[in-house]
């Protein structure tokens, strides 16, 4: 079994924890607090494949052959 790593601090990390892959909810919150103050980047623009709709606040398609039923 390999042993996993808590990417904050190092600490052993381990799998169906509740704050897994890190190693504590205090470890977890560091991770969401720098994605927040922007110390985190997708190193790439993104696809239009790659993006989700609803989290672009636009509404999904409909599905085939359902488009004017309501």
């Amino acid at each position: 079994m390999s042993e996993y790593r808590c990417p904050i601090c190092k600490k052993p990390a381990r799998p169906g924890e509740e704050a897994f892959p890190f190693c504590s909810s205090r470890c977890k919150l560091i991770d969401l607090g720098a994605w927040a103050d922007g110390r985190y980047r997708i190193a790439r623009p993104l696809r239009p494949d790659e993006v989700d709709p609803e989290v672009d606040g636009e509404p999904p398609p409909a599905p085939a052959g359902t488009e004017g039923a309501e």
